[in-house]
C-alpha cells in the first residue's frame, strides 16, 4: 500500500501567522502505522523547531487519524518536558490499538517513560540505550518558589517510577531502579533487561539522537555517544537556527500587518 502524507497547519491566532507542521503516515497498511519519536519531546508546536519534534496536541491528532490501528513505534530521543511525555505515554495507553515499541539507539528520560507504552515489553537493541534519571527543572525566584520546585519535581519523580514499577523484571525492587535514576544510569538493551522486561534486540546502526543539553547536563553519557556526529550536530544547529529566524520573521511580518 502506498505512503499516506498527512499535513496540519498550525496557526499561531494572535499574529496570525501559519506555520506549517506535518506528521506523515509512514508504512501505513489497512491494520497498522508507524509512529516516529526521532527528536525532543516538547510541550507545543511553537517548541517544535525540528520537523522530527513531537508534542501532545500532534499525537492526539495522529491517534485520532490512526483509529484504532496497531502502532509500530520508534524511538531515538533523548526526552525533553516531563508534562509532554507523560501526556503522549497516557495517550498511547488508552489508544485501542497494539502498541509494538522499538528503541532504535535512545530512549533518554522521559523518551524511556515513552517505551512502555507497549502493549506487552518494548525491544531494545543490545546496542542501544535506556536512559533514567531525577527529572530535573529550571527556576528562578525566592527560596519558598524553590521549595515549591523542588516538592513538583518530587511529585513527577513518583509518577515516573510508577510507570516503571508497572514493568520492573522478577525480582527487582522499585528501591533499586530509584537508585538507578538518582545515578543517572544508561542502561544498553542488555542491561535493561535485568531490570525491566524488555526484550533485547539485535544491534543495529543507527546513531543515538544526543542533544546539546544531554551533553551538558548528563554526567554519565557513555563517550562514544557523546562524542560521535560532531560535524552532524554543527550542521544541524545551523539548520535550527536557520528555522527559528524564518519563524521570527514570518510572525514579526504578520505581527506588523
Amino acid at each position: 500500500m502506498p505512503r499516506i502524507e498527512k499535513k496540519f497547519i498550525a496557526c499561531k491566532d494572535a499574529a496570525h501567522a501559519t506555520v506549517g507542521k506535518f506528521y506523515e503516515f509512514k508504512n501505513a497498511t489497512e491494520t497498522s502505522v508507524d509512529l516516529y519519536f526521532y527528536g525532543d519531546i516538547v510541550s507545543d508546536w511553537w517548541g517544535a523547531w525540528q520537523e522530527e519534534d513531537q508534542y501532545p496536541e500532534a499525537i492526539k491528532n495522529f491517534l485520532a487519524e490512526a483509529n484504532g490501528k496497531d502502532l509500530n513505534i520508534y524511538i531515538n530521543s533523548g526526552g525533553g518536558s516531563v508534562f509532554a511525555g507523560i501526556a503522549i505515554y497516557n495517550m498511547l495507553k488508552r489508544y485501542p490499538g497494539k502498541k509494538t515499541v522499538h528503541v532504535d539507539a535512545l530512549a533518554g528520560s522521559i523518551a524511556s517513560v515513552i517505551a512502555f507504552a507497549d502493549s506487552e515489553a518494548p525491544t531494545i537493541p543490545s546496542n542501544a540505550y535506556l536512559m533514567i534519571h531525577k527529572p530535573w527543572a529550571g527556576c528562578e525566584g525566592n527560596a519558598i518558589e524553590m521549595r515549591k520546585m523542588a516538592d513538583t519535581l518530587d511529585a513527577v519523580e513518583a509518577g515516573i517510577l510508577s510507570v516503571y514499577e508497572e514493568h520492573l523484571a522478577e525480582g527487582v525492587d522499585i528501591k533499586t531502579v530509584k537508585k538507578l535514576m538518582e545515578e543517572e544510569t544508561w542502561l544498553d538493551g542488555t542491561k535493561a533487561a535485568e531490570y525491566f522486561r524488555v526484550k533485547v534486540g539485535e544491534e543495529n546502526t543507527i546513531a543515538a539522537a544526543v542533544q546539546d543539553f544531554t551533553k551538558m547536563y548528563c554526567r554519565n553519557a557513555p563517550k562514544d555517544l557523546v562524542g560521535a556526529g560532531t560535524a552532524d550536530n554543527e550542521r544541524l544547529r545551523q539548520q535550527d537556527q536557520e528555522k527559528r529566524n524564518s519563524i521570527i520573521a514570518l510572525t514579526m511580518a504578520h505581527m506588523g500587518q
